[in-house]
């Protein structure tokens, strides 16, 4: 937190609170480096307590995710006690633990996990919670109660009608666009499952949007179509995603006023 510069009590006292270890299993644990995949020293859990990507499946490239990442998008989705919170993608839970933290004893959380293995080792591991509970499933299409915020952590190319439609008002969704591959300025290859991720605020009919970070996430089950990628790469390409500011579920607007637009819903400047 202080390498970002973030001030956030609620926050800071989540991460001092959860273990890490508790989610994650026994170690020796694999922690991605600059050249691969490599174990920990030993089953001590002070490796854990770094700014560290963990594999939790690692021949898939799936990991349990850096706190430098998610620590500015939790401040940005604002977790209030009391509130439900959806969290998609939740992996084994360590993240989904922290909300249910900031949520609250009167608060509660859904996490959805695609993977039926990772949804059994989330479920196990909240076995004793009383403000958690973990379904296995799609999160771009399964319903859920209304939520006051929705934390998407994987990479869509567009949003899903339900993250929309079951957003109270005044509620929060952070939502991650990442394309599969892009050709990005100055680089020498291609990256793979980039993107950005905004903030979406529910005003009546109105849906608010701000940028909140660069993103590098493993790509969202069923949430991406060619389409969409495609339209959402060339927006990738010209830039410009800081200046959004607006959500709009209509994609009959015109192209100067779209960062990236959809058949049915566009991401604007005003």
């Amino acid at each position: 937190m202080a390498s970002l510069g973030l001030i956030h009590p609620g926050i800071e006292a989540a991460f001092a609170t959860v273990e890490r270890e508790r989610y994650l299993g026994p170690g020796p644990w694999p922690i991605l480096r600059s050249h691969g995949y490599r174990p920990t020293p030993d089953a001590n859990p002070v490796h854990l307590y770094s700014d560290v990507l963990i594999g939790i499946v690692p021949e898939r490239g799936l990991n349990n995710g850096m706190p430098s990442y998610h620590m500015p998008l939790m401040a940005s989705a604002d977790i209030r006690a009391g509130e439900h919170v959806v969290h998609i993608g939740a992996g084994v839970g360590y993240y989904t633990a922290i909300m249910a933290y900031l949520a609250g004893p009167t608060g509660r959380v859904t996490a959805i996990e695609f993977d039926a293995a990772l949804a059994t080792r989330a479920a196990t591991n909240f076995l004793n919670a009383t403000n958690v509970r973990v379904l296995q499933g799609d999160g771009f299409s399964m319903p859920f109660d209304m939520a006051d915020v929705i934390y998407v952590n994987a990479g869509a190319t567009h949003p899903a009608d339900i993250w929309l439609d079951r957003l109270n008002d005044g509620g929060r969704l952070i939502l991650p666009l990442t394309v599969e591959r892009i050709w990005l300025a100055g680089a020498d290859r291609p990256i793979g499952g980039h993107g950005v991720v905004f903030r979406i605020e529910r005003n009546g009919g109105e849906y608010l949007a701000r940028w909140i970070s660069v993103v590098g996430l493993y790509p969202c089950e069923g949430g991406r179509d060619d389409a969409s990628e495609a339209a959402l790469g060339a927006a990738l390409q010209k830039g410009g995603w800081r200046s959004v500011t607006r959500l709009y579920r209509t994609g009959d607007l015109p192209d100067d006023r779209c960062w990236l637009r959809g058949a049915h819903w566009a991401l604007t400047y005003d």
